[in-house]
């Protein structure tokens, strides 16, 4: 590397020097710490369509930005994972549901219930639905091929339910769902199941409960749908009927997934909770990662049972990094990544919703809409939908979760670090290597990553660096660096304050 060429890489933060430049840390990376799950082969990033698309599904316009935005591999983040809501749907008679996106329609009319014999019927109304089947539909073909959409549900029917209301009991640390109601709920899972594959469309998998072991649901909330099941019986029950169901219509290869606790240890809890019946009838492991710090014992727990993992659920209003300003909530998603991908190791990670606040003069059913989120501040979500405008507000937050979305594809291969600000993949088909850095810290940052344990594959090897930083009018967004190589087996990297870079090296 000549002289001149070395000096004006010293002038760009983030870029790559030599080993002679001045490291604090040293990080190493080793294939040996790969992900124990789904034989170590990533299955991608998500989101749940769970509000979002029900609030912008009417609009083919707001549909296909989305679409575009979130899952075109190419100009977007490339998600290749979608949760779809089985919305329950509320009694007719109910208006205490207050957000304007999470009033989730059912797929029944006429409900009935023949006391005598315990027995539940109602007629299918595949109308229903529009709007997230709409936007469903538009990131489907936008991402082609490969998509993973698992179905999940929040809430039974209102009239499955002992309180008679879909957003939870009237105790909302007891069980929802009626006695005599379990099997009923699992065909009506399955029925849904059945009727999307019918119509070409066959989820990856299903998971008939959410943050069952809490008290947030409760009776004429105002928030949404939602339903206690008690770890142990209860929630054996559901997945075994569950199970049940999908085999009685030639659903068998829908996997059963469970229990989605919002607690990685009330997740570790009901996993240990579970019969042996409902624990052979589960493929998967899906946990939210709202709270609870023990990752570790979870992955073990999991392992030790056979099964996948995923975290299937997070986001936050949080916001990290000293003077960040809009990147203050993409550090706060950034760290939550590395955290979860390295302390788990699961097979995919996904966002709870990339639209949490929709903009709106007019609002939806009759209620206001949330408005704009301060940049500055944190927020859910990675995008604001504009309904006057007909537009997608994108974020820092957006840009810093395609940092690793974009870079570090389905087929590749997690590799745990122990540092807390670096996250590794390796992807053995295109013979790349990738670390997605973040730097927190109001200055600059210098990191040192010795990638000897490779044993040459990326020595002297090229290195592309992209990064996000700033604000969205000036800052960086996906921004490409000049390319440089590794020296030897490593290479130093100066990082600029409060930013994410990720660093992608190709391989002999």
């Amino acid at each position: 590397m000549s002289i001149w060429k070395r000096s004006a890489l010293l002038l760009l933060a983030g870029t790559l020097m030599g080993p002679a430049a001045a490291a604090q840390e040293r990080i190493t990376v080793s294939p040996q710490q790969a992900s124990p799950f789904h034989d170590g082969v990533f299955e991608g990033w998500g989101t749940s369509l769970c509000w979002w698309a029900n609030r912008i599904g009417y609009s083919d316009t707001l549909a296909r930005q989305a679409a575009e935005a979130f899952c075109d591999p190419v100009s977007g983040l490339g998600l290749n994972i979608l949760r779809y809501n089985i919305g329950g749907g509320d009694d007719p008679g109910h208006d205490h549901i207050t957000r304007t996106d999470s009033m989730m329609p059912g797929f029944w009319s006429s409900p009935s219930y023949d006391e005598a014999a315990g027995k539940y019927a109602w007629e299918w109304d595949w109308s229903q639905d529009a709007a997230q089947r709409n936007v469903l539909r538009h990131c489907l073909e936008t991402y082609g091929e490969g998509m993973l959409v698992e179905a999940f549900s929040n809430s039974p029917p209102y009239f499955m339910t002992k309180s008679g209301c879909s957003s939870g009991a009237r105790m909302a640390f007891q069980n929802n769902l009626r006695d005599d109601a379990y099997t009923a709920f699992a065909d009506y899972l399955s029925g849904v199941c059945e009727h999307f594959a019918q119509e070409g469309l066959v989820f990856q998998s299903l998971s008939p409960m959410n943050e069952p072991n809490t008290s947030y649901w409760g009776a004429y909330s105002p928030k949404q749908e939602g339903c206690h099941f008690d770890p142990g019986q209860a929630q054996s029950r559901i997945l075994t009927e569950t199970a049940r169901a999908l085999k009685e219509k030639g659903l068998t290869q829908i996997q059963l997934s469970g229990t989605d606790e919002t607690s990685i240890d009330t997740q570790a809890l009901s996993l240990s909770q579970l019969s042996d019946e409902a624990l052979s009838a589960i493929s998967r492991v899906d946990t939210h990662t709202y709270a609870g710090s023990g990752r570790d014992f979870l992955k073990r727990q999991v392992l030790s049972r056979g099964k996948n993992l995923w975290m299937s659920e997070v986001d936050g209003g949080d916001t990290l990094g000293k003077d960040a300003g809009e990147m203050g909530a993409g550090l706060w998603l950034a760290q939550r990544i590395i955290e979860d991908m390295n302390g788990l190791q699961p097979s995919a990670w996904i966002l709870w919703q990339v639209i949490d606040s929709h903009i709106s003069r007019d609002g939806y059913l009759g209620r206001q809409d949330s408005g704009m989120v301060n940049l500055n501040g944190g927020y859910w979500g990675t995008a604001v939908a504009d309904h006057d405008r007909q537009q997608l507000v994108l974020t820092m937050k957006y840009y810093v979760f395609g940092q690793f979305t974009r870079y570090i594809r389905p087929g590749s291969r997690v590799l745990a670090v122990q540092d807390s600000h670096t996250l590794a993949a390796e992807d053995p088909e295109k013979k790349t290597l990738t670390l997605v850095v973040m730097n927190p810290e109001a200055s600059e940052k210098t990191a040192v990553y010795d990638l000897s344990a490779f044993g040459g594959a990326y020595a002297d090897a090229p290195v592309r660096a992209v990064r996000t930083s700033g604000d969205m009018q000036s800052g960086e967004h996906w921004t490409e660096l000049p390319e440089q190589a590794t020296e030897g087996d490593s290479f130093s990297a100066v990082l600029s304050p409060c930013s994410v870079t990720t660093f992608v090296i190709s391989g002999t």
